[in-house]
C-alpha cells in the first residue's frame, strides 16, 4: 500500500550548465508566494485540528487548500533546487489530486471521514520522531544538493545517485508535512522509498 502523499519530479538528462547559478534567483517570486502560503497553511492546519478533534471529519475544502499549499511549496523547492528547468506556474488550484502541467507531481489522498481524534489532538507530539528523521535525511540531501550544484555546473547533468537521494528526501518531506498538516492519520514511514 502506498502512502497517501506522493512526490516525484522528472529531471531531464541534460540541463544548461548555468542553471544552478541563477535558478534560485529566478525562483524568488515563488519563494515570496510560498512564504505567504505557509502562513495560510498554518491557519488551515489550526482550523483543521479543531474541525477533526470536535467532529472527527476534515472538510474537503480544507484538505484541498492544504494540498495546494504543500504542492506549491514542493514545486518551488524543486525548481529552486534545479531539479528541472521549467518555470513553475503561479497555480493556486485547490485540489488534492495533481492538476498536472509541470515536471513535479505532488498528489494527496486525504482522510476526510472517521479520523482518529486522539492522534489528531496529540499530533504535535506524534510528529516529533518523524520530523527528526525527516530533518536528518533532508540535511544529508542538502549536502548532496551542494555536490550536485558543481556536477550540474560542470557536466550539465545530475548524477543519478545524488538525484535519487534528493528526490527521496523531498518525498519524505512531503509525507511528514502531509501528516503534520492533518491530511492523513497514517504515520509517515521511516524509509527512503
Amino acid at each position: 500500500m502506498s502512502y497517501p502523499a506522493a512526490f516525484d519530479v522528472e529531471t531531464p538528462d541534460r540541463m544548461a550548465n548555468w542553471r544552478p547559478l541563477v535558478q534560485w534567483l529566478m525562483a524568488l517570486p515563488h519563494v515570496l508566494v510560498m512564504y505567504v502560503l505557509g502562513i495560510v497553511g498554518f491557519v488551515v492546519a489550526v482550523v483543521s485540528w479543531f474541525s477533526i478533534v470536535f467532529t472527527g471529519k476534515l472538510s474537503e475544502s480544507l484538505a484541498a487548500t492544504q494540498s495546494m499549499v504543500l504542492r506549491y511549496s514542493m514545486r518551488t523547492t524543486a525548481f529552486a533546487g534545479f531539479l528541472h528547468e521549467e518555470f513553475p506556474p503561479f497555480d493556486f488550484t485547490s485540489s488534492t489530486s495533481e492538476p498536472g502541467g509541470t515536471p513535479v507531481t505532488v498528489d494527496f489522498t486525504p482522510a476526510l471521514e472517521n479520523r482518529n481524534r486522539l492522534t489528531v489532538a496529540l499530533r504535535i507530539f506524534w510528529l516529533i520522531p518523524a520530523a527528526i528523521f525527516g530533518a536528518i535525511v533532508l540535511f544529508v540531501a542538502e549536502i548532496l544538493w551542494f555536490l550536485a550544484f558543481f556536477a550540474v555546473l560542470f557536466t550539465g547533468s545530475w548524477p543519478e545517485g545524488l538525484r535519487d537521494f534528493v528526490v527521496k528526501a523531498l518525498r519524505i518531506n512531503v509525507r511528514v508535512n502531509a501528516y503534520g498538516a492533518l491530511l492523513t492519520d497514517e504515520y509517515p514511514p521511516f524509509a527512503l522509498d
